[in-house]
């Protein structure tokens, strides 16, 4: 996109090993590298939008499993290369590091993948098609797996098809009276332009090619509040689903939205943005504190989620811990003149979104996870440290809250340290190394051992007389643990059960936390497959979200799948793991003589038909719990598991089967 200018496309190398090695590219080829694919098109659009050629884009996701993403930027150039003797539409698309991101005179800040984005997706993908807007005149070309069909074709663009691309794009009536369209539409033909970009992600790369409504609209959402003057719509024509993300606001809203059900602990959010003229560097930052617990930190750079930080996530949390710490200091808000709070306290219940935009980013790993930028930490630091004691001396208030608040943190800090300290000194641990409820294995080292957390002693009985004593343990919980979404940690640590499962694990909690130390790198969530035992699978998956993340990240968290049904005729017997699936075993056995027997719970089975169908590694079916996005995933918890009823009820309304008597 941007200037008919050669130099503007530079060619690096070629484009076939991205199908050799797709992940070394976008991550993964779950569906999370699945959705990858739609953001690299969609960061292209935000690249013209954050240029200023570019206010509206609308994503569609097709009933043929296609996907389509149309801007109204400038189009991508279409000249022909001297080099290649192709237009740089297709040296675009067709050649790896091919494109306008190298050139510093195209674009000043930009997202993508390091520059290889659309020509990675056009790879990946079974067919692409490019339509290119410009000049008054349509560009086309189509691809497959990589590889060019046919040469761009050029066309002029009919009155028909302007008419449909500008409803398409603008809607019904806006911006033109309806009666005046058509004459201005020609008149303004080459103003008119724009790029389009249809894939359907190849089959034989990815694991699944349905893309995901709700994944695809919170990303879409955060690139709507991260740039506040572009409108992005999203559709779904295979559910009928659509919407469109517009914030005037920008990031202040995005603080709002995300603080929504919480009680918040004073009405204004912070909002500031500051530049560094020499490193040619933008920070925007809005914050606002809650009465939870937790802490919601967001970092970006150039639109991209850097869901692991980097430079200037850590200097925008030294700016805080600084400021608030002097601040209090100089009002006496601190009763303990000795008092220090450390950046763990201030951060309780802080909400925050910092955007920053930069020239150069140099992001570690290939998918921007975390940002590299040595000289961005001082710098962040710097401007986010002034700006806050601005604020704070205009707003005693303010900084009043937030310093009782980090106070109280820090006592309560204190108070789950002596807890854990306490607890060392007086379990049963120190001389036996384990709970007394915990059947353990005989296998000593972790990669081969697992351990079954399960529901109550009949589940616990089961389970411990089917499994494989050589590498299986078993603890059994009492009903449902804590919700620690909603308590204190000095609360949560005193949990008889939270305990029980943490000593088991081995790994420890908080600043002792050691993924290392873990004694079984297999930790299977075993509940019955009914409502109850969703709800104590869901509130063991928010206790090892907020405590022991770590874990989960190292992929040794799994759910177990037992079945909800034996159906069975004489000698002949079969599971079945799902409600639908129940009619069809039923008649292959047929109509006469069949038994259904519905299992309510785990200890409803007996131990063989436990290791049968649920712990037999030969035969049973173990999801592995995996974080695609720690944003997401922390949205979703807080739905689940928070204080806001509304969300949770409207969360459950929109994905549940079946909803009756919705009593939350």
């Amino acid at each position: 996109m941007g200037e008919n200018k050669e130099g503007h496309i530079t060619v690096l190398e070629g484009l076939q090993p991205v199908r050799v090695r797709p992940a070394m590219y976008i991550g993964s080829t779950d569906t999370r590298g699945l959705h990858h694919l739609v953001y690299e098109v969609v960061d292209n659009s935000v690249d013209e939008s954050l240029a200023g050629h570019c206010d509206r884009i609308f994503i569609t996701l097709n009933s043929d499993g296609s996907c389509s993403v149309l801007d109204n930027g400038r189009g991508i150039p279409v000249y022909k290369m001297e080099k290649t003797g192709k237009s740089a539409l297709e040296t675009a698309l067709t050649v790896l590091h091919a494109g306008g991101k190298f050139d510093k005179d195209t674009y000043q800040v930009s997202g993508g993948l390091h520059g290889v984005g659309v020509s990675v997706v056009n790879a990946l993908s079974i067919n692409l098609s490019a339509t290119v807007y410009r000049d008054g005149k349509v560009y086309s070309i189509n691809f497959s797996q990589g590889k060019t069909k046919n040469p761009m074709e050029v066309r002029e663009e009919t009155l028909l098809e302007l008419v449909q691309r500008y409803k398409s794009t603008y809607g019904e009536g806006t911006h033109v009276v309806e009666s005046d369209r058509d004459e201005f539409l020609l008149k303004h033909r080459e103003k008119l332009t724009g790029t389009q970009i249809k894939f359907i992600p190849d089959p034989e790369i990815f694991e699944t090619t349905i893309f995901d409504y709700d994944v695809l609209a919170h990303r879409l959402r955060e690139m709507a509040f991260l740039n506040k003057n572009l409108a992005i719509s999203l559709k779904d024509e295979r559910s009928g689903d659509n919407e469109t993300f517009f914030y005037e606001g920008g990031i202040r809203e995005f603080v709002s939205f995300l603080n929504s059900g919480k009680t918040i602990l004073f009405p204004d959010v912070l909002t500031f943005d500051k530049r560094d003229e020499d490193e040619k560097l933008e920070v925007d930052v809005a914050l606002q504190y809650n009465s939870t617990y937790g802490e919601q930190v967001l970092s970006f750079v150039n639109s991209v989620n850097t869901r692991e930080g980097g430079t200037h996530l850590e200097g925008f949390r030294t700016a805080l811990t600084r400021a608030i710490n002097a601040t209090a200091k100089k009002n006496n808000l601190f009763k303990d003149p000795g008092a220090n709070v450390k950046g763990e306290d201030v951060r309780e219940g802080l909400t925050a979104v910092i955007s920053l935009k930069m020239a150069h980013p140099q992001f570690e790993g290939q998918t921007k996870m975390r940002l590299g930028n040595s000289n961005v930490r001082g710098i962040v630091d710097s401007l986010v440290y002034q700006s806050l004691l601005d604020y704070f001396e205009e707003h005693p208030k303010t900084i009043a809250a937030i310093a009782e608040k980090s106070l109280n943190a820090a006592r309560a800090r204190e108070a789950a340290r002596n807890a854990k300290e306490l607890a060392r000194r007086k379990s049963s641990l120190e001389s036996t190394g384990l709970p007394g409820k915990l059947a353990d294995c005989s296998e000593r080292d972790p990669s081969k051992s697992e351990i079954y957390i399960v529901e109550g002693d009949s589940a616990g009985g089961s389970a411990k007389g089917g499994r494989d004593r050589r590498f299986q343990a078993i603890l059994p919980l009492r009903g449902k643990i804590l919700n620690v979404e909603k308590a204190t940690e000095h609360k949560i640590l005193k949990n008889t059960e939270v305990q029980a499962l943490i000593s088991a694990i081995g790994s420890g909690v908080g600043e002792r936390f050691d993924s290392a130390r873990a004694r079984y790198h297999q930790i299977i969530l075993m509940t019955d497959a009914d409502i109850d035992g969703a709800h104590i699978r869901t509130l063991l998956l928010t206790f090892f979200f907020r405590y022991m993340k770590e874990l989960i990240e190292a992929g040794y968290i799994y759910i177990a799948q037992p079945p909800l049904y034996r159906i069975s005729k004489g000698k002949e017997f079969e599971y079945v793991y799902f409600e639908e699936d129940m009619k069809r075993a039923s008649q292959k056995f047929g109509d006469k003589g069949v038994t259904v027997t519905r299992y309510k719970g785990l200890g409803e089975m007996n131990a063989d038909q436990l290791w049968d169908t649920t712990m037999n590694p030969e035969k049973r079916t173990l999801k592995q719990v995996r974080i695609e996005d720690a944003g997401y995933a922390n949205e979703i918890f807080e739905k689940l598991m928070g204080e806001d009823v509304n969300a949770r009820r409207d969360f459950i309304k929109r994905h549940g089967k079946e909803v009756t008597n919705l009593d939350i």
